[in-house]
């Protein structure tokens, strides 16, 4: 990958808030033309990344370049090329047509004005006659964030970046939001990273996923962390008790400093009985909630319950097939005390 393939390259990103580290990015890369999904808990620092991304903060330490070149915030020259959706869209108090028109007014780009502002409600499936003359207070929480998606998208920006784009909306709105976000992609080769807690809307538009947790950075997708409260058995073992019995034997953090753990989904195994324990397995009873389709590798990402916790694993169709794996069956999971890294 060359430096002209990549749309953005943080480069030992930290940023804290006072004293609190909210993000902490070694390395990472977003190919141009790419959908990148942002999946993580509230406070993990997604939204934190999108300003960065939208150069609307500056990161503490660290720098970010932007196709090959080093770009600082807030800066004139990548103003018209790069918008941000917040979860919660700010309409300006006027019209619906002067709140998506406004952008274009700013550049003193008046060409068609009427024609385009039409084309841009028209991708976000709004009707002109019925929604152009509305007041931003007589929209719903809908209409709104899709108002707020036309106004980004009549500018045509090299990158869209959108945090909970469909948090407050309904079924077809989200359905609308997922479809002119491909359409900005597939029109004009738009970069999207869109931060989202529906799983299964984002992996539909998504190419890449990338989880976030604490601020670091886990470019295989969504991982599966293990929190505390943790009980010490001895030197070398942490106890995770996680419902109806059972509980996750983890080899212990040098130093025991550390909250969380990191159970990789290749670590993970899945079976339909459990096997006798030669090699201090764990083996957890539970079932699977739901199967959703990598779109770019073809594997089917499972969501298993164990009792009050939920396991990710990545399963072939080879895999699904001979098993028979279908949401609700039972299944058991295994992997090893040491398979774990903690943070």
């Amino acid at each position: 990958m060359t430096k002209t393939d990549l749309a953005y390259h943080l480069q030992n990103i930290q940023h804290y808030y006072g004293n609190t580290k909210v993000l902490d990015i070694n390395d990472l890369k977003i190919e141009k033309g790419s959908i990148t999904g942002l999946i993580g808990p509230n406070g993990s620092g997604k939204s934190t990344l999108l300003k960065l991304l939208a150069f609307a903060e500056k990161p503490t330490r660290g720098h970010i370049f932007y196709e090959g070149h080093r770009v600082s915030a807030f800066s004139s020259s990548i103003r018209s090329k790069v918008t941000l959706l917040t979860q919660k869209p700010y309409l300006l108090k006027r019209t619906v047509f002067e709140n998506i028109a406004y952008g274009l007014k700013i550049r003193k780009d008046k060409k068609n004005l009427e024609n385009r502002v039409k084309r841009a409600l028209l991708n976000v499936g709004l009707d002109y006659q019925t929604f152009a003359s509305r007041k931003w207070h007589e929209l719903s929480g809908g209409e709104a964030q899709r108002v707020a998606m036309a106004a980004r998208l009549i500018l045509k920006p090299e990158i869209l970046l959108l945090d909970e784009p469909i948090a407050s909306v309904d079924t077809e709105s989200a359905g609308l939001i997922r479809d002119a976000s491909l359409k900005a992609r597939d029109s004009w080769g738009a970069t999207l990273v869109i931060a989202s807690h529906d799983l299964q809307w984002l992996y539909s538009i998504s190419d890449k996923q990338l989880s976030i947790f604490k601020g670091n950075i886990f470019s295989t997708g969504m991982e599966n962390i293990i929190t505390g409260p943790f009980i010490k058995t001895n030197k070398k073992i942490f106890v995770k008790k996680v419902g109806a019995g059972q509980v996750i034997a983890l080899k212990a953090p040098v130093p025991n400093t550390y909250t969380a753990a990191i159970i990789r989904k290749e670590n993970i195994s899945i079976a339909l009985e459990k096997q006798p324990d030669k090699n201090r397995l764990n083996q957890l009873s539970g079932h699977i909630v739901s199967m959703l389709l990598e779109k770019k590798s073809g594997h089917i990402m499972a969501a298993i319950a164990v009792h009050d916790l939920s396991l990710i694993l990545r399963l072939t169709p080879d895999q699904i097939s001979s098993l028979d794996l279908f949401p609700g069956k039972k299944v058991i999971l295994t992997f090893l005390s040491n398979d774990v890294e903690w943070i």
